[in-house]
């Protein structure tokens, strides 16, 4: 037997075949809750889509669907498709894409037939409303992504955004411009970051912990100034100039999505502008090549020159400036003021989006708007009167985020250095 023999069968006995089975099981689990809503709790009647926007210079008018066949039909192609994702666990391939994609949107169309019966649900409104809810927790992901990227875990987006929302709401009000009170958010991003990268690079304290603190911190803080300054003064520095909506003429006319992507404010074009250039730049550019390599193996950074240290704490302060930017998104465009603790949790969410998109900026994205849709549908289950309690309702969007991150992530490696301070030689 040659050399050449034997390190072929050296190379075939180290092959290992793996089951990609946490896929196929949640598929398999969503399309038996849905099987069981659908019999314990039967819905008749018509169930009723408006496709289009009374505004809009193409109507497409509305699209009613018998509830009861429509939903158990769906649930058939459910089926087949979680069906499909099981042949591939056992047999060892991956499931592609496109298969978990269909399958998502196929479920929530069964739901919303279910949950719409004898009722109407406004299609464009309710991608309005969750690409809105979505903002920002898109740039908040992009913050993370970035941070984690670069091998520092930013655990403060929450205060990121808090202290963006203040600054933003302060500068805007005094000078009536919301293009400097955005400027002012982003600061107020770079700010909370520039002490999370201290502490956590400079003086080596646990980034977990170092970003638990600031978010208490600037809860307290932006509390405490809410009470003392504008509250007393909400008339000259708690009314910010606003960004008013710019519709992109024939692109704002175009049936569903027209309204949602084309009639926006500042922020939102903004926000395509970002997404673009992350996700770019992180693959294609001298910048991202650094990046990436500082996050990874920080060790072999070093030895080619790359100021290891210098770099974090500078794509630190580049991430919380995005961060600031959603921030700033809370009270320029949705709120119109500040509010205490008005961010509510989301930078956790903005978080959790970056686990789920495997810390890549165009799949975080598309987390952070699974989160937002999600958070819509539920304002919008209240309005239709589902049998579903309301408490239930309240913890829809949460209970998505951890599908998401447990279910469907499941047990993913994010950036090697991720967290973990670096010390030269």
């Amino acid at each position: 037997m040659t050399a050449t023999h034997l390190a072929d069968d050296a190379i075939q006995l180290t092959t290992v075949r793996v089951r990609h089975i946490k896929l196929a099981v949640s598929l398999a689990v969503v399309t038996v809750l849905l099987a069981l809503l659908f019999a314990l709790v039967p819905r008749d009647g018509q169930s009723t889509f408006r496709l289009g926007d009374p505004a809009s210079n193409i109507d497409l008018g509305s699209v009613a669907v018998p509830t009861a066949i429509t939903s158990w039909g769906v649930l058939v192609l459910l089926v087949l498709l979680a069906a499909w994702s099981v042949w591939d666990a056992v047999s060892y391939r991956r499931t592609p894409l496109w298969l978990p994609i269909a399958f998502g949107a196929l479920a929530v169309f069964a739901f919303l037939v279910w949950a719409a019966a004898d009722g109407l649900v406004p299609v464009t409104g309710l991608l309005f409303g969750a690409l809105s809810l979505s903002v920002p927790l898109i740039f908040g992901a992009l913050g993370g992504v970035i941070g984690e990227r670069v091998g520092v875990v930013n655990v403060a987006i929450e205060g990121q955004f808090l202290f963006g929302a203040f600054s933003a709401a302060l500068v805007a009000s005094l000078t009536r411009n919301p293009f400097l009170g955005l400027v002012a958010a982003m600061v107020g991003g770079v700010l909370v970051a520039f002490v999370l990268a201290a502490f956590s690079i400079k003086y080596l304290v646990d980034q977990v912990i170092v970003g638990v603190v600031l978010n208490v911190l600037v809860t307290g803080l932006t509390g405490f100034l809410y009470g003392a300054l504008l509250v007393p003064n909400e008339d000259v520095l708690n009314r910010p100039e606003r960004f008013p909506r710019i519709e992109i003429p024939l692109l704002g006319d175009i049936p569903i999505i027209g309204p949602v992507l084309f009639n926006q404010t500042f922020i939102v074009y903004l926000m395509y502008a970002v997404v673009a250039v992350v996700a770019w730049g992180l693959y294609r550019t001298r910048w991202g090549l650094r990046l990436r390599a500082v996050g990874e193996h920080p060790q072999a950074a070093d030895t080619v020159g790359i100021k290891v240290n210098s770099s974090r704490f500078w794509n630190v302060s580049l991430a919380g400036a995005i961060a600031g930017i959603g921030g700033a998104y809370f009270t320029l465009v949705s709120v119109g003021q500040f509010t205490k603790e008005m961010t509510a949790g989301l930078g956790f969410i903005a978080l959790a989006a970056v686990i789920f998109g495997r810390w890549d900026p165009i799949r975080a994205t598309l987390a952070a708007l699974l989160f937002g849709f999600a958070t819509n549908l539920q304002n919008l289950l209240t309005v239709l009167r589902t049998p579903i309690p309301s408490e239930f309702m309240l913890m829809l969007p949460y209970i998505v985020t951890i599908i998401a991150v447990a279910g469907f992530a499941g047990q993913i490696r994010g950036p090697a250095a991720a967290g973990k301070p670096y010390i030269k030689g």
